[in-house]
């Protein structure tokens, strides 16, 4: 990779509590101003990494494939010098250090810089994230109130879908995908990315035509609403956390939208069971993990919402939710 840019060059960023430096720009990731040392650095380089994909202790190789039958991540732990690597199929890399404040970014020909941004402000970032001390519960957060509400669930449960609901209300939006808990006394998130990623059909039933976003990279499905572009609101400090709902099945059932409160085991395990990044994690990681989620379920209520199958229906759901979290934020 190339040598990194010198530090006047660099772009400045904030995120999950953060001081973000850059040699290119994050699209994405809101600018900062606030003056101190970065806390991480990112060196971006097109050009493919050098050294062999399979060297090194193998951490982690995904299940799924892609078309060619590889897997579409395998993470590898490197020696000399101490670093994790993350290879995906379509040749972009990364190369973490272990105390989650040097990332150095590549990507082949084929490949852009927006698609290798795609990778980093989702897993990579939550493992850096969880090397930094920092809880990641794959989920997106918005403000009603004082207060951040999050929406927990696995990919497609609609946790985008909800936050853009929300942004169209004019909520504050605070996170997508990756929603960072502080480890403090009393649980609070972390403001993340300025972008909610949405597949065409949200798109469709949010603006009425699948287009009416741009697209994500050229080569991806997805479409993105920038939330601090004017019209929607960013919310760039941390908030406590005052709500957090399991996004469940959907059902055409009349009786819906429906919200339960979970009792303190079950919201353990469904937070467990939704957090960034836990495939990579080590035994002091989990511990710090569980400490983090026991703490939230002591002291935030935890819900299963039983939503809709039509997205015609988000409105009903959003008039749901903003009364359950209105009404949780006054009893906390």
């Amino acid at each position: 990779m190339s040598t990194p840019a010198p530090r006047a060059a660099l772009h400045r960023y904030g995120a999950f509590g953060l001081r973000i430096a850059a040699t290119a720009r994050i699209p994405g990731l809101a600018v900062c101003g606030e003056r101190g040392a970065p806390h991480v650095v990112i060196s971006l380089a097109g050009g493919r990494a050098r050294g062999r994909d399979d060297a090194g202790e193998l951490v982690y190789r995904s299940a799924d494939r892609d078309d060619g039958g590889r897997p579409i991540v395998v993470v590898h732990r490197l020696r000399e010098p101490d670093r994790f690597r993350f290879a995906y199929a379509d040749g972009v890399r990364f190369l973490l250090d272990p105390t989650g404040s040097d990332v150095r970014v590549s990507w082949p020909a084929s490949s852009t810089l927006d698609d290798a941004v795609t990778y980093l402000l989702g897993p990579v970032c939550a493992f850096l994230l969880r090397l930094r001390g920092l809880t990641c519960l794959h989920a997106s957060a918005v403000a009603v109130g004082d207060g951040a509400v999050a929406f927990v669930g696995p990919p497609g449960a609609g946790k985008s879908t909800l936050a853009a609901t929300f942004a169209r209300r004019g909520h504050r939006v605070m996170s997508d995908d990756v929603v960072a808990i502080a480890d403090t006394d009393a649980p609070s998130v972390e403001p993340g990315p300025v972008r909610l990623r949405l597949w065409p059909e949200s798109v469709r039933a949010l603006y009425g035509t699948p287009d009416a976003l741009p697209a994500l990279t050229p080569s991806w499905d997805k479409r993105y609403l920038d939330v601090s572009a004017p019209g929607c609101r960013y919310q760039h400090r941390r908030l406590p956390l005052t709500a957090v709902y399991v996004l469940g099945e959907r059902t055409a059932q009349a009786t819906v939208p429906r919200i339960e409160r979970l009792s303190p085991a079950a919201a353990l395990l469904a937070l467990v069971a939704n957090t960034q990044a836990g495939h990579l994690a080590d035994a002091a990681m989990r511990a710090r993990e569980f400490r983090v989620l026991a703490r939230i379920v002591e002291s935030v209520p935890v819900s299963r919402v039983i939503a809709h199958d039509q997205l015609s229906r988000l409105a009903v759901l959003y008039e749901t939710l903003v009364a359950d979290a209105e009404a949780s934020a006054v009893r906390v």
